[in-house]
């Protein structure tokens, strides 16, 4: 009995049995049964590549991870942070807000998130339809407008582009809605135009162009320099011609969706949902896979990479561009 008291005692200090894995300080040492990715609604982009990224992750690590609707990117962040999520997309801007805690996280930053690594340009699309007979950003002035759902990093775009044209959101109707809600108001004559931050073509957009002439509002060059010296975070981007049906490309701006995960994840537990993912980018069917490439993940990444991700960077040769 004695010797198997101390062979019992003997095995549990050594982990005999356990589910744990070595870790950095202040990270979860064992292995999660259950893994939630955040996404955004489903409308947008993220829903369906999180479905696909859960898939991936599920059959690569053991874990049994599912994709979960959200209100995006800032919800996101808070959500991490309430520890009501392990991995969430998000634009790159929305968390250099969050760590840093300026803007919509003021007083409240978010100190619990690392980067996996950047994905793919999202887009700000101003949507409407001709019958509105919008057609510049001056032209909002006055109408209802959404900037997206509570919660999400389009508001911030929004408020923003505004800035650059001289105006604010108390120079519209704001509306607080979804992506699909944006696209039935405005299916519906209860709204005038909505701004949609997302990889385009975007689901819900493609779906209004199939039953509305859909017109993009572009932002003109020299107010996206405008916009970009003051917020270097935004790229130029183009909305090519028949996307949506349109007739002519529409110049824009973007912003770079990523994902983010929870801090405290093991490196064990990290390098494996990175290198799962970026490894098979081929098993996903959206489009916007085509454009994820891991040589540019670290690329605008603007918050610190978790250690298990920087780790697969660091093996496959992966550096920042300068």
């Amino acid at each position: 009995m004695v010797l198997t008291f101390v062979l019992s005692m003997t095995l549990a200090a050594c982990g005999g049995g356990s589910t744990q894995t070595s870790g950095g300080e202040g990270q979860t040492q064992e292995k999660p049964k259950f893994m939630s990715i955040l996404t955004g609604g489903t409308g947008g982009t993220y829903f369906p590549l999180g479905g696909a990224f859960a898939n991936i992750v599920s059959d690569a690590t053991g874990i049994d991870t599912n994709a979960e609707t959200t209100g995006a990117s800032a919800e996101n962040m808070q959500s991490i942070k309430d520890d009501k999520g392990e991995i969430a997309f998000t634009q790159t801007d929305i968390a250099s807000y969050a760590t840093e805690g300026k803007l919509m996280f003021e007083g409240n930053a978010i100190d619990n998130i690392k980067a996996i690594g950047t994905l793919y340009p999202e887009t700000i699309q101003i949507v409407t339809t001709e019958k509105t007979g919008i057609k510049t950003v001056e032209d909002l002035k006055g109408k209802k407008i959404s900037i997206g759902a509570p919660g999400s990093g389009t508001a911030a775009n929004a408020e923003q582009i505004l800035e650059v044209y001289g105006m604010s959101l108390d120079d519209i109707q704001k509306q607080d809605l979804s992506f699909d809600e944006s696209v039935n108001g405005i299916k519906d004559g209860n709204i005038d135009a909505a701004f949609v931050t997302a990889g385009h073509p975007t689901a819900a957009v493609e779906e209004l162009s199939a039953t509305d002439k859909v017109v993009i509002v572009p932002v003109d060059a020299d107010k996206a320099d405008k916009l970009i010296e003051k917020y270097p975070y935004y790229t130029k981007e183009e909305i090519g011609s028949g996307t949506y049906k349109i007739s002519a490309a529409v110049p824009t701006v973007a912003v770079q969706a990523m994902l983010v995960v929870k801090a405290g994840l093991s490196d064990e537990v990290v390098y494996d949902i990175t290198k799962a993912i970026f490894e098979n980018l081929d098993k996903v069917q959206h489009a916007k896979a085509k454009q994820i490439n891991p040589e540019n993940a670290l690329n605008g990444v603007g918050i610190d990479v978790h250690p298990g991700a920087q780790k697969y960077f660091d093996e496959k040769g992966i550096k920042a561009a300068n």
